[in-house]
């Protein structure tokens, strides 16, 4: 099972990437969480405490690793065949919940010289983990629709597009929802999050029915998540009373049902 979460920023990914890794943890998967969002917080939501989550080194910005797999020794020429499995056995990070975490970072072009050997080697990582690895991976996905364009998502087999009901986070997932379906991803599914009222809820789902987009659930804004996130912990640390943990644990089990 390879599923990414993407959405606009600010609409809750990366708390629901999080809790599904570890929902898979705990029903004794082996589980790998990939954070691809430039700002990478999955760390946190895993229970690595900041401090320690502010010390890891995203792959992109890993210069030593890239030079060690891509320089040839002639300037401006690039091996573009190299192997990458010693670098998720060397660089995952083992979380509490029984999570190896990997954190990518992403490329930057505007104003950094040539990237091609950073971008050669998070694309041949990506490829590796989502076509040749039998874990379950999940991808905490760069916020909004770019990525799609570079098709960092075309070999995950489950895509959620994680929305509030705002506007602008619904045309994003509308945008989404669209690219996805032309990466050929036949498991498409929305989840509505920060779900405060009914009639938040009701627009959730007027949006998906009219566009036949297939809703997986609603998870209820929640204030021991909020707290979690003043303070810096893991929503995880609440999950006992938590509403939206356990709404993102029923999503987990009705992915599997859908998987059976």
């Amino acid at each position: 099972m390879k599923i990414a979460v993407s959405g606009k920023g600010g609409v809750g990914k990366t708390l629901v990437a999080g809790v599904l890794a570890e929902f898979f943890a705990k029903k004794g998967f082996t589980v790998v969480a990939i954070d691809a969002d430039p700002s990478p917080n999955l760390a946190l939501t895993l229970g690595i405490p900041a401090e320690e989550a502010s010390k890891i080194i995203p792959i992109s910005e890993n210069t030593p690793l890239i030079e060690s797999k891509t320089q040839t020794g002639v300037p401006g020429v690039y091996n573009l065949s190299f192997t990458v499995e010693d670098i998720i056995e060397k660089f995952s990070v083992q979380t509490p919940y029984n999570v190896s975490l990997l954190v990518m970072g992403t490329v930057r072009n505007a104003g950094g010289g040539c990237m091609c050997p950073a971008n050669t080697l998070i694309r041949a990582l990506l490829h590796h983990l989502l076509v040749k690895r039998k874990e379950v991976v999940v991808t905490d996905m760069e916020a909004g629709v770019e990525h799609m364009g570079r098709a960092t998502a075309e070999h995950v087999d489950t895509m959620l597009i994680v929305t509030d009901s705002s506007l602008k986070s619904m045309e994003t997932t509308k945008k989404l929802y669209t690219l996805t379906k032309d990466l050929g991803i036949k498991r498409i599914f929305i989840v509505g999050n920060k779900v405060a009222n009914s009639e938040e809820g009701k627009l959730i789902v007027k949006f998906t029915r009219k566009r036949a987009m297939p809703l997986l659930g609603l998870i209820p804004y929640d204030e021991q998540i909020l707290k979690a996130d003043i303070n810096g912990e893991t929503p995880l640390k609440y999950a006992h009373t938590s509403k939206g943990v356990a709404e993102i644990r029923k999503i987990g089990d009705k992915l599997l049902q859908r998987l059976r």
